[in-house]
């Protein structure tokens, strides 16, 4: 019983830790997709070269990266490495490249 018990809890403490890094995961939905792209497209600005910076989710903008407001998105965007980028303002972690 004490043999089948421990790989029972270690199972079940591995899923709660998937569980976990999948509430971090951010969604932004086909409209607010079409929405970003429609305001940058709207309002260009130019694009920042931040040498060093591997671009993707997860990644961290530097403060010297000036954040645009898109209306009705809680998330703000920049254009980096000639990429559109949402970033999280409180943590400035990119949530999503945009294509």
């Amino acid at each position: 019983m004490k043999n089948t018990l421990i790989p029972a809890v270690a199972g079940l403490a591995l899923m709660a830790g998937i569980g976990i890094a999948a509430a971090d995961e951010v969604i932004i939905t086909p409209e607010q997709q079409t929405v970003v792209k429609e305001y940058v497209h709207k309002h260009p600005i130019a694009s920042v070269n931040v040498l060093g910076l591997e671009l993707g989710v997860g990644s961290t903008v530097p403060d010297t990266v000036e954040l645009q407001q898109v209306p009705d998105v809680k998330y703000r965007y920049a254009i980096v490495n000639d990429h559109t980028v949402l970033i999280d303002p409180g943590t400035r972690r990119v949530v999503q490249v945009i294509q």
